[in-house]
């Protein structure tokens, strides 16, 4: 499958390079390629991505635009309060009639640690793309954990979950396919319904923070017990 991935950082690496190294044909989208290959020095926990495409070289590097129109599924992993920007330079063209899973977190660390939310409540990142978008196929997905648990659910042990959301039911089988790659099984993925849904596992972001704060660690992730 050709999938574009919306985004350079710590969420993007992660999901491009396990979907490459599961055999799908993986591009990235960068605002700019030349200073997103320009910036060759590593900072304190993550290499920079020229580096890091030097150890996954199957994984092509593009221009936003050029990343939508290749790919027959984007992913946005982009930072959520800079993904409606990204979206719009990936334009609406390039997105009409594609599953768009949405990983963004809408975080706002302008005042320090922990973030905030920039909506909530009333709204979500996720709603507000499938308005932006309306032929687009949204289904939000994987925002409630690291992104190392996200492409690798075996490195927690035991029984966890992930949810997915979104108005469109061939979509959401799309995504629960490639959650099925990535290692989830089937009884761990929780399909919470319409996009509406976006609001709740948005708002988990909240207490994410707040119990990472509290271990020293995002290696957790939530696990849901019933009878």
């Amino acid at each position: 499958m050709r999938i574009a991935v919306l985004g350079t950082a710590m969420v993007g690496r992660a999901i491009a390079g396990r979907l490459s190294a599961l055999g799908h044909d993986v591009v990235v989208g960068t605002r700019d390629v030349e200073r997103t290959l320009g910036h060759t020095e590593d900072r304190p926990g993550i290499v920079s991505f020229a580096r890091w495409q030097q150890a996954h070289p199957a994984v092509q590097l593009t221009t936003l635009a050029d990343a939508g129109a290749q790919g027959e599924v984007i992913v946005n992993a982009t930072h959520g309060a800079a993904s409606l920007n990204a979206l719009e330079a990936t334009g609406a063209t390039n997105l009409a009639g594609k599953v768009l899973l949405d990983i963004g977190n809408p975080l706002d660390v302008s005042q320090g640690m922990p973030p905030r939310l920039t909506v909530a409540n009333t709204d979500s990142l996720g709603e507000q793309i499938q308005r932006a978008y309306p032929e687009a196929r949204v289904v939000k997905s994987l925002n409630t954990m690291h992104a190392e648990i996200m492409v690798d659910p075996g490195r927690l042990p035991g029984h966890h979950n992930v949810f997915v959301a979104g108005e469109d039911a061939e979509a959401k089988e799309t995504v629960k396919s490639l959650l099925g790659e990535f290692g989830w099984p089937d009884e761990a993925i929780i399909d919470l319904g319409g996009i509406k849904a976006a609001r709740a596992v948005e708002m988990y972001g909240e207490l994410l923070f707040a119990v990472a704060a509290a271990t020293g660690t995002f290696h957790f992730n939530i696990g849901i017990t019933r009878k």
